[in-house]
């Protein structure tokens, strides 16, 4: 049986704990409130900026000197993904989740015979990632020291995915994060960037004819200065969505660790109540036995 003493040290041991829990998941509920209204915000545009391009792209897809970021190299043996995931833990299973997901993608590409590259955005994905594909890493960017991820952040891996395009480095660019839907779902998602992905709704389908429209300039010098821009929204969007996602886990595992540190304390402090009324009991016993020998 542990002594009162070894009982007091611990209870007050997971009091601090959940001292620290308690402010952790005030931290993150305010920091979510911020990344939420982001992430919210950033998803009108890049939706309507994809659904502008496919418009666009529809007219040029066809012509031997269409955009490489349009159609890709017309090849999809090289495959390069895109991972975002945190930069910190005590987040759940966030950053689990998208590591899990990205190796099951992995598996499957090169099950199918395919090269894989990976290019993660955050230190856990990469982390988790490397005990099995390190030989697959092309790079790997830590935002774990900016207070704020902003756009210039998206625009640097663009660029950098360009240029690998440009040097026929891959074949097939897609884009795997945590899409944010509520406080407690994240949901793991996969988006094709390259080549840039038609969506095709029932919505489009049901519309009946659609208009024609005359583009000033053609659709070609239009598509040269969106097409760089669309993947850097995109990749905005996806660490937006990231972070959000990021705090909401966290938010809601500091929760649950401060409700079991709660529950401890209540099962460590009867144990303590218990051993010092046994202790009480044996020294009456004692202190009895002794009279009666007198």
């Amino acid at each position: 049986m542990p002594s009162l003493k070894s009982l007091r040290n611990r209870i007050n041991s997971v009091k601090s704990t959940r001292k620290i829990t308690q402010a952790m998941k005030m931290v993150a509920a305010a920091k979510l409130r911020r990344a939420q209204s982001r992430a919210e915000a950033a998803r009108p545009y890049a939706e309507r900026m994809e659904r502008m391009l496919a418009s666009l792209g529809a007219a040029v897809a066809g012509q031997p000197d269409a955009p490489r970021l349009l159609v890709g190299t017309g090849s999809d043996q090289v495959h390069l993904l895109v991972v975002v995931s945190g930069d910190r833990g005590l987040a759940g299973p966030f950053n689990t989740n998208i590591g899990r997901f990205a190796r099951l993608r992995i598996r499957e590409l090169e099950a199918q015979g395919k090269t894989v590259k990976l290019l993660t955005l955050g230190r856990k994905g990469a982390a988790f990632l490397k005990r099995e594909f390190a030989s697959r890493f092309v790079g790997e960017i830590s935002y774990a020291n900016k207070k704020a991820i902003g756009f210039e952040d998206a625009a640097e891996v663009a660029a950098q995915i360009t240029a690998m395009l440009e040097r026929g480095e891959f074949d097939v660019c897609s884009l795997l994060y945590n899409r944010f839907k509520s406080v407690i779902t994240q949901t793991p998602s996969e988006q094709k960037l390259i080549p840039a992905a038609v969506p095709e709704t029932e919505e489009d389908s049901l519309a009946g004819p659609q208009a024609l429209y005359e583009y000033e300039p053609s659709e070609e010098e239009i598509l040269a200065s969106l097409l760089p821009q669309n993947l850097a929204v995109q990749i905005y969007r996806a660490l937006l969505e990231t972070t959000a996602g990021f705090f909401g886990s966290q938010m809601t595992a500091m929760d649950n660790a401060t409700r079991n540190a709660g529950e401890m304390i209540n099962k460590l402090t009867l144990n303590y109540n218990r051993t010092r009324q046994a202790n009480i009991t044996k020294e009456l016993i004692e202190i009895i036995s002794g009279a009666e020998a007198v």
